[in-house]
């Protein structure tokens, strides 16, 4: 009767120690999909630019003058289209749209005869 109660121990405490073992792998995937996540998201590269400010005041004032450079180019190609189509429309002398400007001319007319 004491070996079944042995035997009966060393199993329960077999079941143990797989359950701690599956907790433990649980763990250890659970940790390295974190740390995947953290190299993905690039978080040491971000860190040592906020210990670099000079170097991240120098990253942002290439990246603003690169955004209105790229801004200021793209407002004249849409500003020449935009001209462009309306030079052809003008030329088309289409009379909706001339009485549209000529009410414009005249609004703008009469507000430089009040002031």
């Amino acid at each position: 009767m004491a070996e079944k109660s042995d035997e009966a121990e060393l199993t329960e405490e077999k079941k143990v120690l797989d359950e701690d073992k599956d907790q433990l792998s649980a763990i250890h995937r659970m940790t390295t999909d974190i740390a995947q996540q953290l190299e993905k998201s690039r978080i040491a590269e971000y860190t040592q630019l906020l210990n670099r400010p000079w170097k991240l005041i120098w990253t942002n004032l290439l990246a603003g003058t690169a955004r209105g450079v790229g801004i200021a180019i793209g407002f004249t190609f849409f500003a020449a289209t935009i001209i462009y189509v309306l030079q052809a429309l003008g030329a088309l002398n289409l009379p909706i749209i001339g009485d549209y400007i000529a009410d414009i001319v005249r609004i703008v007319q009469r507000q430089l005869e009040l002031t």
